[in-house]
This record gives C-alpha cells, sequence and structure tokens, in this order.
C-alpha cells in the first residue's frame, strides 16, 4: 500500500508535465525538447519566490501560469511558427521542430546555470501526513491533490466547452477543422503556450518536494515523452492514467529493487509499448 499511495502521488506531478508535451505535440504537431528546462523555470521561479520573498509556491503557481503561458505563446509564434509554415509534411514539421527546440533548451540551460549554477532546495510543508496506514509528506499529497485539480479542469475543459473541443478538433486533423472554419493557426499557438502553462505549473509543485538543477530538465523531458507515448498522443485521459501507471512503477523499483534503477523501468515501459501497442493505452490504432 505504501508504494500505491507513494506512486500515485507522484504520477499525479507527473501527469501535468506530460499533459503540457501532449498539448504542445498533440495540437501544435511540435515535439518539444525543451519542455522539461520551462519545468525546472517553473522550480526555479517557485524556489526564488519562497527563499526571497517568503512566497508560498502555492501563491507562486498564480505568478508563473502566466508568465509561462506568454513565454511559450511568444516561442512558438517568433521561432516555431517559421517552420510550421514552411513545412511540406508532418514528418518535416516534427522532425524541424524537434532540432529547433533541442537548441532552446540548451540555451534554456545556459540562461539558467548563470541565474543558479548549483542544486535548489527548500523546505516547504516538510511534514508527515498518516493516510490509509501509510505515512507521506504532506507537500507531496499537496502537489497530487492540485494536480488532479489542475488536470480534472483542464480536462473538462477539452471535453465540454467550445474552445476546448477545437483544441481537440485541430488534434484530431488539422485539415478538417480548417474545413469547419476553425483557426488552426491560432489554436495551435494557445495550445503550445498553455502546454507551457501547465508544464511550469508541474515544474513548481515538483520543487517543493524534489531537489532541481539547471540541467534535470532532460530527466523530465523523457518522462514526459514515455507518459505521451503510453498514453496517446493527444489523449489527456491517458496521458492521466499513463502518469499514474509510471509514478506507482518507479516507486516499486526505488522501494523494493534499487533507486537507480527507476529510469532503468520506465524506458523498459517505453520499449513494451512502442513493440506491442504504439498507439498508446487508447489509441483508435494506425489510421
Amino acid at each position: 500500500m505504501d508504494v500505491v499511495i507513494s506512486g500515485l502521488l507522484l504520477g499525479g506531478a507527473y501527469a501535468l508535465v506530460a499533459m503540457g508535451l501532449n498539448l504542445q505535440y498533440g495540437v501544435a504537431r511540435i515535439m518539444n525538447l525543451a519542455n522539461g528546462e520551462i519545468l525546472i523555470l517553473g522550480g526555479l521561479a517557485a524556489f526564488w519566490a519562497f527563499v526571497s520573498f517568503g512566497l508560498s509556491p502555492l501563491l507562486t503557481l498564480v505568478i508563473v501560469a502566466p508568465l509561462a503561458f506568454f513565454g511559450s505563446w511568444a516561442m512558438y509564434r517568433l521561432l516555431l511558427r517559421p517552420l510550421v509554415r514552411r513545412a511540406k509534411s508532418r514528418g518535416q514539421l516534427e522532425v524541424d521542430s524537434i532540432l529547433a527546440t533541442f537548441g532552446i533548451s540548451f540555451f534554456l540551460v545556459g540562461v539558467m546555470v548563470s541565474l543558479r549554477a548549483e542544486y535548489f532546495t527548500y523546505s516547504f510543508l516538510a511534514t508527515p501526513v498518516h493516510m490509509l496506514g501509510t505515512t507521506v509528506a504532506a507537500n507531496r499529497l499537496v502537489a497530487a491533490l492540485i494536480a488532479a485539480a489542475i488536470g480534472g479542469a483542464l480536462y473538462v475543459w477539452l471535453n465540454r466547452s467550445r474552445p476546448g473541443m477545437a483544441v481537440r478538433a485541430v488534434a484530431v486533423s488539422q485539415e478538417a477543422a480548417g474545413l469547419v472554419g476553425i483557426n488552426v493557426d491560432r489554436i495551435s499557438a494557445f495550445a503550445f503556450a498553455l502546454g507551457g502553462a501547465v508544464t511550469a505549473l508541474g515544474g513548481c509543485l515538483i520543487s517543493t518536494f524534489v531537489t532541481l538543477d539547471a540541467s534535470s530538465g532532460v530527466i523530465f523531458t523523457m518522462k514526459a515523452l514515455i507518459i505521451v507515448i503510453m498514453g496517446g498522443v493527444g489523449d489527456i485521459r491517458g496521458a492521466i492514467i499513463a502518469a499514474l501507471i509510471l509514478g506507482i512503477v518507479e516507486t516499486a523499483v526505488a522501494s523494493i529493487i534499487d533507486p537507480g534503477l527507476t529510469l532503468v523501468a520506465a524506458y523498459a515501459i517505453f520499449l513494451a509499448v512502442l513493440l506491442f501497442r504504439p498507439q498508446g493505452l487508447f489509441g483508435q490504432g494506425n489510421a
């Protein structure tokens, strides 16, 4: 039970990061390899606000969300939109976006190293909470609950609101969405910006219980990619469930076998999905 509860709490935080990448790749068709660096920037903002001004990371969320949204929107409009316009196929766009965002990730790492070269960590709600016969840290519990609330709100918005359904329509087919009057370029920019904001929020929450540094973003990018592929590209429900599965598996491996093998377990799941279920948990097949 300890492993399951701890894994679910960890998976809840992973879900936010994966949902951000899912929006960017599933809707805007941008495989953002700088996704992890956006997460680290969110964590660094929470760290600075807490250490310098005593501001709770929960309040920092309100500040980080719009900053990350507009920063990601500017990144798309200025750096990535030209790639979208010149791409003659989806495959070319994916290759170009991978190369471009790979370079952006190095730029962001350099900026963060110049700002804070050391590890950054702080103590927030580091108190034990007893639940269901086990003990968990309050910061992990709060982070998971907030992540669940954000993920639930995003899922409802995508499935019940007209703007959300427009986003889903673009994710299914940009050509068909354009034929029914949806502004594909505007929706793609919005989805990319929203994905960046969600990822940065995940960084704020993860920083409350994980020690981060400027170069650790690549690990979160890869985990987000694993979750997106496992859950199905563009499927928020699949991303949430896949994140919970990954959280439980990593916690089980760390507790029962060796903490150093958590990444090995994550990649083993990734390879298994690619071999036996490449469309993801809730994919519709190889259409």
